[in-house]
């Protein structure tokens, strides 16, 4: 599969990462750190992973959807053994991979060759702190620190709009940073849940109050504002 192809796959297989991770019941924390995994890690290295003695792994190459898939479930497996004091087995990963995957069959030995595989392709760097989800609960606590009206602010509505970006290639991958991107997510879903007789946006870290085109909004940075109204774009 040439790289555009698998460039094109993208939405599909992080709505894929998406649904599985309902259907399996894991915790938002886990969901998203393996969306990070997959999404933000994995993917963007696939073209030029090798293994270290110059041949390629037959999951890699080439790269066909039911492997990619494939990865996607590892990475929740991954996620949840980082999170959950009880992980979920290999053999429930296994039982929704029949089910879901349908091009080809995988083992329960091939689900522990794509874990090493992916963690290999992630340089076995797969720390939590910065991932999106995380700064975004940090940063809805600090509102609701600084004002009642964090309260107000709709948390459900910030997760679907964090799924929306994953799920649009341009919005998750054309600005920089995942702080940039939670506080992005935060000033949306505040403008879009919060009643607008109710808007009192406090100071944060990232910003101060200021109106545009009528609307309050934080003066956060360029990159940040940019995100925000190509989120506006996509919710109305």
């Amino acid at each position: 599969m040439r790289n555009e192809q698998t460039s094109d796959l993208r939405p599909f297989l992080l709505g894929f990462l998406i649904e599985s991770a309902h259907l399996l019941e894991v915790s938002l924390i886990v969901k998203y750190t393996a969306l990070s995994f997959f999404a933000d890690r994995f993917f963007p290295l696939l073209s030029r992973f090798e293994g270290s003695d110059g041949t390629t792994n037959w999951l890699l190459h080439p790269v066909r959807e039911s492997n990619l898939q494939l990865f996607a479930l590892v990475s929740i497996w991954i996620s949840s053994k980082i999170h959950n004091s009880c992980p979920l087995s290999i053999k429930c990963l296994k039982s929704l991979g029949d089910k879901v995957i349908k091009e080809q069959h995988f083992t329960n030995r091939d689900f522990l060759e794509a874990e090493v595989v992916l963690m290999k392709v992630l340089h076995f760097e797969i720390g939590t702190g910065n991932i999106t989800f995380v700064l975004l609960e940090e940063l809805l606590i600090q509102l609701k620190e600084v004002a009642k009206i964090g309260d107000l602010v709709n948390f459900e509505a910030c997760m679907d709009i964090l799924d929306l970006l994953y799920e649009k290639e341009k919005m998750s991958t054309a600005f920089c940073s995942p702080s940039s991107l939670a506080a992005s997510i935060l000033v949306a879903s505040y403008v879009i849940t919060v009643p607008k007789q109710r808007w009192e946006f406090p100071i944060l870290p990232w910003g101060m109050l200021e109106n545009m085109a009528g609307m309050a909004l934080c003066a956060i940075p360029f990159g940040t504002l940019a995100v925000v109204l190509l989120i506006f774009q996509f919710v109305f």
